[in-house]
């Protein structure tokens, strides 16, 4: 049993959308360290690495069909470093949150997990959708800011503010979200 999740939100992207280049710049900075996170994250035996995407409308379409349209997408550079690790649960989603319509809420419960760090895109809608939800569930939320991609930088900023006070989220950088 884990009680740490890390979870991956939406970064298997065709990134072909509105806003997109918005988005891409902030991707650009986020995706190294949180291809390092995740390895560093799938390494560890206390941690359960988690990826909760997007099915862009695609119902009948599994993990293969999502990374594989996003691969073929605009920007396979974003996509390629953060594919899954072997192992690594993949709940597509529809919605905003990583809650709504998914598994995740009992898979977590079945893990034992306390503390989920939520990473990935867009930090002012799908993170903070997810944190909220994540909140009222009653788990320790905890955000790297350097493993979340934005569409509008302040908007961002201010997700992130009211994750930390009203859902009393620890914003912190990658290097120091798993505990040693």
């Amino acid at each position: 049993m884990s009680t740490t999740a890390l979870i991956v939100i939406d970064m298997l992207s065709p990134y072909d959308h509105e806003d997109v280049e918005l988005l891409e710049a902030s991707a650009e900075e986020v995706v190294p360290p949180l291809a390092e996170l995740v390895r560093r994250a799938h390494r560890r035996d206390d941690v359960d690495v988690i990826y909760v995407n997007d099915n862009y409308g695609d119902f009948a379409g599994a993990k293969e069909q999502i990374e594989d349209r996003a691969r073929k997408g605009r920007r396979p550079d974003l996509v390629e470093p953060l594919l899954p690790p072997e192992g690594c649960a993949f709940l597509p989603k529809v919605r905003h949150s990583a809650f709504f319509g998914t598994s995740l809420e009992y898979l977590l419960q079945r893990q034992e997990v306390e503390t989920v760090i939520l990473t990935g895109q867009v930090t002012e809608q799908c993170i903070l959708y997810t944190a909220l939800d994540a909140y009222v569930r009653h788990y320790s939320i905890r955000i790297p800011e350097d493993c979340v991609a934005h569409i509008h930088a302040d908007l961002a900023r201010a997700a992130l503010r009211m994750m930390e006070r009203n859902m009393r989220a620890e914003i912190t950088a990658s290097a120091r979200c798993l505990p040693t």
